[in-house]
């Protein structure tokens, strides 16, 4: 919303919106692509326009989008979903993001899957074997090895926590 509104105040119509993309009239020039990205960046926000950096936000937004926001972990083959969306060979992607992100997209899944974990344990509505099953592992072992790899911590040990350390998506 408060980027709608910022491309409005700059005379531009917005037409669509979504996570990480905004389609806006008429096409900005330079000029008005320079001003869009300053006040911007005054928000907190990047203007991204190079087709290989749009192409890892989009790998990033959509690998966030199906663990955090759906329910389509069990189910989702990522390496499949980034290649139907993005209409790239899996190996290009993999690579473009390896190079940019000093981190492979597998990594990043990994971190993302550990983070809505925490977000789980923290709600405390399902047990250890619902979370795995929900967030596509094949087992509560599997999972646990995995979440203790990457925090230091078993599933236990994080829950029984007085403070728990999760980050926010931005940090992650």
């Amino acid at each position: 919303m408060v980027v709608r509104q910022q491309l409005e105040h700059l005379d531009l119509q917005v037409s669509e919106i979504s996570l990480g993309t905004a389609l806006v009239y008429p096409d900005p020039s330079e000029n008005k692509l320079t001003e869009i990205a300053a006040s911007l960046r005054v928000l907190g926000f990047e203007l991204i326009d190079k087709d290989k950096d749009k192409l890892i936000e989009s790998i990033r937004n959509t690998i966030i989008e199906i663990i955090h926001h759906s329910d389509l972990v069990e189910h989702v083959t990522f390496s499949q979903v980034l290649t139907d969306r993005l209409h790239k060979d899996y190996n290009y992607l993999s690579r473009l993001f390896s190079e940019s992100e000093d981190l492979t997209i597998e990594k990043f899944i990994i971190q993302q899957k550990v983070e809505k974990v925490k977000e789980l344990l923290q709600y405390g509505e399902l047990n250890l074997n619902e979370i795995a099953w929900k967030m596509g592992y094949s087992s509560s072992a599997h999972l646990s090895n995995q979440f203790k790899s990457i925090t230091g911590l078993s599933p236990r040990e994080f829950k029984s926590m007085k403070s728990n350390s999760r980050k926010s998506l931005d940090k992650v």
